[in-house]
C-alpha cells in the first residue's frame, strides 16, 4: 500500500525539557477491519491483527506482504471478542514461533485462549492451543488479551473480569480478572507466586483487575506497567508485582454505568493503589514505553492509546511516578487502539474502526533555514 503523508497532521508539541518538538503523522496502511495489535518482526516488517480474524503483514514501507485468516481452534468473533494480540517472542529468530491470544468458544460459553504458531512463507502453520482461561462465561466483553515477555522468557497474559462476573476478580480459584504467567509452551513457571498455595490457580501472577489492555516492561527500572479500564471513571495505571492484589471491584474510583456506586472504598488494606488514574474514563487500550532515538526528549515516557478519549497520552515517568501528562493526536478525532515503539525510533499507532489505519509518528522534516 502506498505511503500517504498527511500535511494537515503536523503539530508542535512541548517536550519534557520545554522545547518545541515538531512531528508528522504518516498513514502506513488503511482499510484495516478493527485492527487490535501490532508487532515487529526481526526484518523490520510488521504484523497486524484484526479482531475480526485476519493477520496481515506489512513491509517497512507499507506494502501488504501477507493477508491470512488463521484457523484458530474455536475462534469466537463477537463484540469485544475475536483475534486479539500477536507476540513475537525472543526465540523467534530460532524457531519462527509466534504467540497469539484470541477468544474461543461460542455465545453461551467462551474464554481467552493462547496458541503458538509458526510464521513461515507468509503463512501460519503448526497452530497449537496451549492455554485456556477458566472458567467459561457468557457475553462478549472484558477479555484483556495483552501479552508481555519478561526478561526470564516467561509470558504475562492479561485476562479481563468478563464484565458480568466482576466479583470473580477476587476469587483466586479462577483466572477472571487476573494476569497469569506462563512459559512460552503454556506450562506454569515453578516460581509463580501461588504455585503451591491451596485454593489458588497456579498460573496467577496478580489479581483484582477489571480489563487490562496494556502491559509493558521497563528495563531501566525493572518494572512492569499496565493499565486497565474502569467503569465510569477509575481507569488505572499500575505497577504490577508478583502476588499483589490490585483491588477491583473492592477498591475503585469508578462508578457503575447505572450511576450506582461499585464500592465505598478507593483504597483497601492489602490492595495496591494505582500510580495514576483517569476520571472520567479515557478507555485505555494500548501501552508502550518509548525507547527510540528519533524523539530524545521522550525517552522513557509511557504512551497510551485511548478509545473513548480519542487521544494518545504521553506520561513522563520519574522513579515509577507520573510527573506530567500530555494529550496528543486529539485532532484526529479517532479511537486509538494500540501503540508501539518501533525499531526505527518511530511510534506506530492503530486506529479502531471498520476502516482502521496504521499510523507512523515521525519528527517533522527540517524546514529551510533551520
Amino acid at each position: 500500500m502506498k505511503k500517504i503523508i498527511i500535511p494537515a497532521l503536523l503539530f508542535l508539541l512541548l517536550s519534557v525539557k520545554g522545547q518545541a518538538v515538531p512531528y508528522q503523522v504518516i498513514t502506513v496502511a488503511d482499510d484495516l477491519n478493527y485492527p487490535w495489535s501490532l508487532a515487529f518482526l526481526p526484518d523490520g516488517s510488521l504484523l497486524v491483527t484484526e479482531r475480526t480474524g485476519k493477520l496481515k503483514q506489512f513491509s517497512a514501507t507499507g506494502e501488504v506482504t501477507a493477508d491470512v485468516a488463521p484457523v484458530l481452534p474455536e475462534l469466537y468473533v463477537a463484540a469485544q471478542g475475536g483475534l486479539l494480540e500477536v507476540l513475537v517472542p525472543s526465540a523467534y529468530s530460532q524457531n519462527q514461533q509466534l504467540l497469539i491470544s484470541y477468544v474461543c468458544g461460542d455465545a453461551n460459553a467462551n474464554t481467552v485462549c493462547l496458541a503458538t504458531a509458526r510464521w513461515q512463507a507468509q503463512q501460519l502453520t503448526d497452530i497449537r492451543q496451549i492455554f485456556k482461561a477458566e472458567p467459561y462465561r457468557k457475553g462478549a466483553a472484558h477479555y484483556g488479551g495483552r501479552m508481555l515477555q519478561l526478561p526470564d522468557g516467561s509470558i504475562l497474559l492479561t485476562l479481563g473480569d468478563g464484565f458480568d462476573y466482576r466479583e470473580q476478580a477476587q476469587n483466586p480459584v479462577n483466572h477472571l480478572g487476573k494476569i497469569v504467567r506462563l512459559q512460552p509452551d503454556g506450562s506454569v513457571p515453578a516460581d509463580n507466586p501461588f504455585i503451591d498455595q491451596p485454593g489458588y490457580a497456579s498460573e496467577i501472577y496478580s489479581m483484582g483487575h477489571r480489563n487490562v489492555q496494556g502491559i509493558v516492561w521497563d528495563a531501566a527500572s525493572s518494572r512492569v506497567y499496565s493499565h486497565e479500564h474502569g467503569p465510569r471513571g477509575g481507569d488505572e495505571l499500575n505497577n504490577i508485582q508478583a502476588g499483589k492484589n490490585y483491588g477491583w471491584p473492592v477498591a475503585t474510583r469508578g462508578i457503575d454505568y447505572t450511576g450506582a456506586r461499585v464500592s465505598p472504598f478507593r483504597q483497601y488494606p492489602g490492595m495496591v493503589e494505582p500510580i495514576w488514574h483517569w476520571s472520567p474514563s479515557i478507555a485505555p487500550a494500548g501501552l508502550t514505553l518509548y525507547q527510540g532515538e528519533l524523539f530524545p526528549a521522550w525517552q522513557g515516557n509511557l504512551f497510551i492509546t485511548a478509545l473513548a478519549g480519542k487521544a494518545l497520552h504521553r506520561l513522563e515517568m520519574v522513579n515509577g511516578k507520573v510527573v506530567s501528562e500530555q494529550l496528543l493526536l486529539t485532532e484526529l478525532n479517532s479511537r486509538l487502539r494500540d501503540v508501539r515503539s518501533g525499531p526505527d525510533g518511530a511510534l506506530y499507532i492503530l486506529t479502531d474502526s471498520a476502516s482502521g489505519k496504521l499510523l507512523r509518528l515521525l519528527p517533522a522534516p527540517q524546514q529551510a533555514g533551520d
